[in-house]
């Protein structure tokens, strides 16, 4: 089981960084359930792997890295590195990412990934913006409100 789980973790991130978003859903359960720093709680495959549709087609520049993974029966880690041009700015961005991972039924139920949002607002919107305002409550709304709106006009149009 461990071993399988391993596999399951290396098989989406190699299809993440082969832009592949069909294998990548392979990997989730219908009822995954997705959250990090931005998108705080996604629910039910669709909706999940349509944000991972939307990253993938905002970002031509995209490289993924995945080390460190680490699994037991039903739960597993991994630590990977996402890098690339952020749209808006044109900021080179390298996001360090832990993420959790709950599996059932040999595939990903669960997947919450934690950066640390500060940091990456300095690096994504620079100066004065991500390193003056990038820690307040106010900013971390606004860039959390904004992607989901992303998300929504991204799920209705495709």
């Amino acid at each position: 089981m461990n071993d399988r789980n391993a596999e399951l973790i290396k098989t989406f991130y190699g299809a993440f960084a082969r832009r592949d978003a069909d294998e990548m859903e392979r990997c989730y359960h219908p009822d995954v359930t997705f959250g990090d720093p931005v998108f705080q709680d996604l629910e039910g495959r669709d909706r999940v792997m349509g944000m991972w549709r939307m990253l993938l087609g905002r970002s031509a520049d995209l490289g993924v890295k995945v080390r460190d993974i680490a699994v037991r029966r039903h739960e597993g880690t991994a630590h990977w590195t996402a890098s690339y041009t952020f749209g808006k700015t044109g900021r080179r961005v390298v996001n360090e990412i832990d993420a959790l991972f709950r599996f059932e039924d040999g595939l990903i139920v669960r997947h919450h990934d934690d950066f640390d949002l500060r940091r990456w607002s300095k690096m994504a919107m620079g100066m004065p913006t991500g390193i003056i305002l990038g820690w307040t409550p106010m900013l971390r709304a606004k860039i959390r409100n904004t992607a989901m709106q992303s998300l929504q006009e991204f799920m209705t149009t495709r």
